[in-house]
């Protein structure tokens, strides 16, 4: 960029103006020192068209995605805050007009100016930093709360929102009709507003205090700490990190705060969670959704979808494409049970409308664009069927043979199976190069994720379409190859049987419970048992050995547990009760009967033993299917694991997490769990290996 494009002198006010969206932070640090140079009158900061982001995701994930040292992070944190402090002590006024959301990107600038002029109308808003486990950048933190006083910053900086009004009257800009700010900031220049920021005055306090003194002091500190531990169980260091840079940086001038406020930022931008959650969450998924691993083929477009079987995936599915537009024909045994299925989809409508997260019009177009059916006829033209009835393969493979015949001959074919082999299914089509899996997740309109599975003869054109559909659906896809579980159900088994191992070995139920909790884990293992059944379970375990799998895949461990529960009849919440009781009246609760049919040890382990089985069996399984084949990218890995089946999502994904620990001591770790709880925890010699050389599993992935 050239010099006159970054900064243009207006000789009337001697104002410098500089518009934020023609920089990245690089090159505005420069346009800002040009503009200091012409010693102007004023400087003029128009963010009106963007700005800026501060805080990069990443620029963060290239230069500290693979590891870096403290002094190096503390350093560019430093250097960065410098940028803006540069401009707040330059000597000249400096005013600023933004736009659109309070917080959007480059908010941290706007907090540099002297003065701040909002054109229009702010919508409600909060950072968001803390969502990639990041503290707001380049001092943000400690202007925030010299503006806004420290009550309001703690509240802002941990997620809570505040309107434009209850900002105006808090301090942060002064609100201008839309199209006026300019003026109103030129005005303030020319009125030769102030040059030196309040806090920089000698003998400065922060309005309303700061401190542990302070009269809001549980408010603004202990009850957030409370808070964010209660929900991240320290597991993710951002949260605290913020609070003690608001709490130690807001008793220190400013320049010693904002040195206070890099080392702490270096903590954290070297603790790995922060890159591993943009690496999966920012950047991998916005891959993945824009067809990163699509194969070269002519585009495809669904206007016509089967679904073969009005169940609750079925009935989902149809949902999800009906409310892109697509027709859907809604097969099953019989009319009735066809019906039932679209029944159930008006309903979900119903509520969506009641809740506001639906229109009446959409919803009535959604449901207007399925068409229940018994007669596979209604198939004709249908350019992809899917089939989504229970996982047995006998079944599966009859009800997909069955319509064949009425399917073009270029017609994909693909199943929702979660765990049958691709290629024993496709063996039903002539051409087996055109089916596929692609597997939903429950409930399929709030799930992101869909698992596709490409068979050992999919060809690389069906691939593609199947890729497309998922898009063309808005869900986010990850690709693997056929094996047994393919990958995310291998790894949600590992999590749910280790539950279930601990249950038998008599570890109580609670500490089982809490401790997933505490990992970060959504739901518990058991509670999640409950809610997909334990009959399913039971299947899977059955078909498995009718397949006659490998032993490691027929879940010996767990087994024994799956079957006294199911021959109790407690089949999770379908049946009325299954690990824990679901009163009509109140939330679910623990059976108390497990006491009587898995009695607790005398003798409890520690949660953190606990901790570390639930969370290292996934991660090793994950390892294992990178060994296997299953998984051919990493990225694929971690998007199935945080948006699939739970893990812990401040890891980032499984194989983030394998290496944020460091495959050596990853290793370690999984020998010591084999040696007191079997070789299911055992290292491969390809994992120790990787260990051994320093090998990690997203290596030069970095953008």
């Amino acid at each position: 960029m050239t010099q006159s494009a970054a900064a243009a002198t207006t000789p009337a006010t001697g104002t410098v103006t500089i518009r934020l969206a023609d920089h990245d932070f690089d090159s505005l640090a420069t346009a800002l020192r040009d503009a200091i140079a012409q010693l102007p009158e004023g400087i003029l900061l128009d963010g009106r068209g963007g700005a800026p982001v501060v805080n990069d995701p990443h620029e963060i994930l290239r230069l500290f995605g693979t590891g870096a040292g403290h002094v190096a992070a503390r350093d560019w944190a430093t250097r960065r805050g410098a940028v803006l402090r540069a401009l707040e002590t330059c000597g000249v006024p400096v005013a600023c007009i933004s736009s659109g959301p309070a917080f959007g990107p480059g908010w941290e600038i706007m907090l540099a100016a002297h003065a701040r002029f909002l054109d229009g109308e702010a919508k409600s808003s909060a950072p968001r930093d803390l969502s990639l486990g990041l503290l707001p950048g380049a001092g943000a933190v400690q202007r925030l709360a010299r503006i806004l006083g420290v009550e309001t910053a703690s509240s802002l900086l941990m997620g809570k929102p505040l309107d434009g009004a209850a900002l105006e009257t808090a301090g942060l800009w002064t609100r201008c009709e839309t199209g006026a700010a300019e003026t109103a900031a030129k005005d303030w220049l020319a009125a030769a507003g102030e040059s030196a920021q309040s806090w920089d005055a000698r003998r400065y306090r922060i309005a309303g205090g700061t401190g542990a003194t302070a009269p809001h002091a549980a408010k603004s500190f202990a009850l957030p700490a409370i808070a964010a531990r209660g929900r991240g169980h320290d597991c993710d260091p951002a949260p605290l990190a913020t609070l003690r840079a608001l709490y130690e940086g807001s008793q220190l001038p400013m320049d010693a705060a904002l040195a206070r406020e890099a080392q702490i930022t270096a903590e954290v931008l070297t603790a790995g969670v922060a890159t591993s959650r943009i690496r999966t969450f920012v950047v991998n998924k916005a891959r993945a959704e824009e067809g990163a691993a699509r194969p070269e083929a002519p585009r495809h477009e669904v206007r016509k979808l089967g679904v073969l079987g009005a169940g609750m995936m079925g009935a989902g599915i149809a949902r999800a494409a009906a409310e892109q537009g697509i027709d859907v024909i809604l097969l099953d045994r019989d009319r009735d049970s066809a019906e039932r299925g679209r029944s159930g989809v008006a309903k979900a409508l119903e509520k969506a409308v009641a809740k506001g997260r639906e229109t009446d019009e959409n919803a009535n177009a959604t449901l207007s664009r399925i068409h229940p059916t018994a007669d596979q006829s209604d198939l004709a033209g249908a350019e992809l069927v899917i089939e989504a009835v229970f996982e047995q393969t006998d079944l599966k493979r009859e009800v997909t043979q069955s319509v064949l015949p009425h399917l073009a001959e270029d017609a994909i074919v693909a199943s929702n199976t979660s765990t049958i082999s691709i290629d024993t299914l496709a063996g039903v089509l002539p051409d087996p190069a055109r089916f596929i899996g692609l597997h939903f997740f429950s409930p399929v309109d709030r799930m992101p994720l869909v698992e596709i599975i490409k068979g050992r003869d999919t060809s690389d054109e069906t691939l593609a379409a199947a890729l497309d559909f998922t898009m063309q659906l808005g869900k986010t896809p990850i690709v693997v190859n056929t094996s047994p579980g393919f990958f995310t159900s291998r790894i949600f088994c590992t999590y749910i049987d280790e539950a279930m191992a601990m249950l038998a070995e008599g570890v109580a139920p609670a500490l089982i419970e809490n401790a997933a909790r505490m990992i970060g884990a959504p739901v518990g293992p058991l509670a999640v048992t409950d809610e997909v059944s334990l009959d399913l379970q039971k299947k899977v375990i059955d078909q498995a050995e009718a397949d006659v799998l490998d032993a490691r895949f027929l879940r010996a461990h767990a087994k024994p547990v799956v079957e006294r529960m199911v021959a109790l009849g407690r089949l999770g919440r379908k049946s009325g009760g299954g690990f824990h009781d679901f009163p009509e009246d109140g939330p679910k609760r623990l059976w108390p009967g497990l006491a009587e049919e898995f009695p607790s040890a005398a003798t409890q382990p520690d949660v953190e033993e606990v901790k570390a089985r639930l969370l290292t069996i996934q991660a090793l399984e994950s390892a294992r299917c990178v060994e296997e084949g299953v998984v051919e990218r990493p990225a694929d890995a971690d998007l199935g694991s945080v948006l699939g089946v739970g893990f812990p999502p401040w890891t980032g994904g499984v194989l983030s997490h394998i290496d944020t620990v460091g495959a050596t001591v990853f290793v370690a770790a999984c020998d010591a769990l084999a040696d007191t709880h079997g070789d299911r925890f055992r290292p491969s010699a390809w994992l120790r290996n990787r260990a051994a050389t320093g090998a990690r599993f997203h290596e030069g992935e970095t953008p």
